[in-house]
């Protein structure tokens, strides 16, 4: 007996996970991360498809640069100044703090550059000279520019973010989260000189005034073998490093494979990680490339809601052409998910604001919301409208606005009220005057009798 009872517990259990087993393979495995802080961004939709403290507050670096570039270009766009406007470079720009990185050789004080050669400083040494020299030109001086900073950080939906620099080197006030970074970096990727900065693995700035001929190179991996070989990335469109050791070694990277275009971020990484099969990697590139290469092999963009599609029926009163109109989505909701997400098990909560309305009803009118969720996660919210229309019957309408007047409460009152004034006046016709009648007949025998007289 023991035996089958073990046994019937064993199917049991079997059964059970077979049922889940469905549910458990739709949660993806997630890529391997060895830093901090980390986000993957749908950039064509702003979906996040992957974070680890994504909003959390992190010290940028000299990601930070991103922003700084941001605002030159919209100042080039603006009319401000060119590419091509040359700029001679103050004293005070060109004194960074110590330990900082620089164009190599630094640019000195006098010396004269374009503003399309200061990009290329800014963006591929991460020259933190080149960033103050930019914020003097378009801003009038550092303070002025690091409003800008602010002002525009604002203006793109970055909640958490506060520039205290224009180069990044470690402030306590100078911070952001990975989520904003992704909203600046977006911004700068729409101009076509940034992209071109930050897809060049050098650029070479001929002879200055002061220097010689100089070539800076890209720190970003997955763009130059310069300083680290074997993470070249053929998706990739450009992204900024930045590294002090409050912020640790971070990426933002942007890729494309088709129509799919992808932010990643990483934040806090440490030099060098070794993998479980001894291989020793360079952290903050390895993890980028492993988690964009997961978000395009494991999401696509998937409609999860036709606005063809009949969800719900509202009965329809006041028609003789019909007693029920049926309900749909308007529009359609798309989303970025992991490929093995079934939209058919996706929850349709439908809120319909009646179960009843009164014709006439006008196809696209508003019935309710639907809201879409997976599996306890929200994906959209949807109107509900009529799917055709409903005319009205004018016999069943004045009828139904005669039965609705009767039903109001001063009416009932005031039909009391008539009621009992009919009754009282009724009670006073058929009850007094009959009264009087018979008193009056009394009377008028009595009348005669006394008038006789007897013989």
């Amino acid at each position: 007996m023991k035996k089958y009872r073990l046994f019937n517990l064993v199917l049991v259990v079997a059964l059970l996970a077979g049922l889940l087993l469905p549910f458990q393979s739709l949660a993806l495995e997630p890529p391997e991360f060895h830093g901090k802080n980390a986000i993957l961004v749908d950039a064509n939709y702003n979906e996040v498809l992957y974070e680890v403290g994504g909003h959390d507050k992190v010290y940028p670096a000299s990601i930070t640069k991103v922003m700084t570039a941001l605002l030159t270009l919209e100042a080039i766009e603006a009319g401000q100044l060119t590419a091509q406007t040359q700029v001679t470079a103050s004293a005070t720009a060109t004194t960074v703090p110590e330990g900082s990185s620089t164009a190599n050789p630094k640019i000195q004080a006098g010396e004269v550059l374009t503003v399309e050669q200061l990009l290329y400083c800014l963006l591929l040494p991460s020259a933190n000279e080149a960033a103050q020299i930019l914020a003097e030109t378009v801003g009038g001086d550092m303070e002025t520019f690091v409003g800008m900073m602010n002002d525009k950080a604002k203006e793109l939906g970055c909640e958490n973010t506060h520039f205290a620099n224009p180069h990044g080197f470690h402030d306590p006030d100078h911070y952001t989260t990975p989520y904003d970074i992704t909203l600046f970096m977006k911004a700068a990727m729409e101009y076509d000189l940034f992209q071109k900065i930050v897809t060049s693995p050098n650029y070479t700035i001929p002879a200055t005034n002061l220097n010689g001929e100089r070539t800076v190179r890209n720190t970003n991996a997955l763009t130059s073998n310069w300083t680290y070989t074997g993470y070249l990335y053929g998706p990739g469109t450009g992204g900024k490093t930045g590294s002090t050791d409050e912020a640790g070694k971070c990426l933002v990277e942007t890729a494309k494979d088709g129509d799919t275009y992808l932010i990643s971020v990483v934040m806090g990484e440490p030099e060098t990680i070794t993998l479980a099969d001894g291989t020793e990697k360079v952290a903050q590139f390895y993890d980028t490339i492993q988690l964009l290469e997961w978000g395009f092999k494991n999401f696509h963009r998937t409609v999860i809601s036709q606005d063809s599609e009949v969800v719900a029926k509202v009965n329809v009163t006041l028609s003789t052409q019909t007693d029920q109109v049926m309900v749909r989505p308007s529009g359609s909701i798309a989303r970025t998910l992991p490929k093995d997400v079934d939209v058919d098990q996706m929850e349709k909560q439908i809120n319909l604001f009646s179960d009843t309305v009164e014709a006439p009803v006008e196809q696209g009118q508003l019935l309710g919301t639907m809201r879409l969720l997976y599996q306890g996660e929200e994906y959209g919210v949807l109107d509900l409208v009529a799917d055709s229309s409903v005319e009205r019957s004018e016999l069943l309408y004045r009828l139904d606005r005669i039965q609705k007047f009767f039903q109001n409460w001063w009416v009932k009152l005031l039909l009391v009220i008539v009621v009992v004034a009919v009754a009282a006046l009724l009670l006073r016709v058929f009850v007094f005057r009959k009264r009087r009648r018979y008193s009056g007949v009394g009377a008028s025998r009595r009348g005669r009798y006394s008038g006789r007289r007897r013989k």
